[in-house]
C-alpha cells in the first residue's frame, strides 16, 4: 500500500486578475517528513513553465536551497523596487494629448 504523500506547505496563487483569463500563476510546496521529498516552485506566466527544485537530501543540498530561495526572494524584491520606481518615472512625466500625437 502506498503512503500518503504529506506536504508541510502547499499554495498556488493566480498572478493576474480573473478578468484577464491569463493563466499565470505561482505554485510552491515542501513535503513533509522525507528528505527525498518534493520541494518545488513553479512559475507560470501564459505557457512558459519555470520549475525551480530544492532538494533536501544531504546537508550540503540543503544549505544550497536555503541560498537559492534566499538569492530569489533578494533579487524578486529589488527587482520590485526598480520597477516601482520605473513606474513612478512613466507616471510623473507629463503626458502628451493623443490627439497632439497623432498630428505630429
Amino acid at each position: 500500500m502506498k503512503s500518503k504523500i504529506i506536504y508541510a506547505f502547499s499554495k498556488r496563487a493566480f498572478l493576474n486578475p480573473a478578468s484577464t483569463h491569463l493563466t499565470s500563476y505561482i505554485q510552491a510546496y515542501v513535503q513533509s517528513g522525507d528528505k527525498w521529498g518534493d520541494n518545488t516552485v513553479l512559475i507560470a506566466d501564459c505557457k512558459r513553465v519555470v520549475q525551480l527544485e530544492f532538494f533536501l537530501g544531504t546537508k550540503r543540498h540543503r544549505r544550497i536551497s536555503l541560498a537559492k530561495i534566499d538569492l530569489l526572494i533578494d533579487v524578486l524584491t529589488q527587482f520590485r523596487a526598480a520597477l516601482a520606481k520605473e513606474i513612478r518615472s512613466i507616471e510623473d512625466k507629463p503626458q502628451i494629448n493623443a490627439d497632439k500625437r497623432r498630428s505630429a
